[in-house]
């Protein structure tokens, strides 16, 4: 693992340091760590958005729809031993 040395005005080291106490982290760091993953999966989610909005229009999602993808669901559990998850 690498380390890397951040300056924070004092406003920001006690904001830091009062998340840590309240959140229940062990150190700044796993606090930083993950703001880090929250931020790269708003990255991640806002790329898809964007990727979704500039793609080509699909079929309209109706009732057939859902009706097809249930059946495809039912089809795929028969003869599973699993519980279905879910509202019965």
């Amino acid at each position: 693992m690498s380390t890397m040395n951040i300056s924070l005005p004092d406003q920001l080291k006690a904001f830091v340091d009062e998340q840590v106490g309240q959140r229940g982290y062990g150190t700044s760091s796993e606090y930083v760590r993950e703001l880090i993953r929250k931020d790269q999966d708003r990255l991640m989610l806002r790329g898809l958005l964007l990727a979704g909005a500039a793609s080509e229009p699909a079929a309209p999602v109706d009732e057939a729809f859902f009706d097809a993808l249930r059946e495809r669901v039912q089809a795929g559990t028969q003869g599973s031993n699993k519980p279905r998850r879910g509202k019965s």
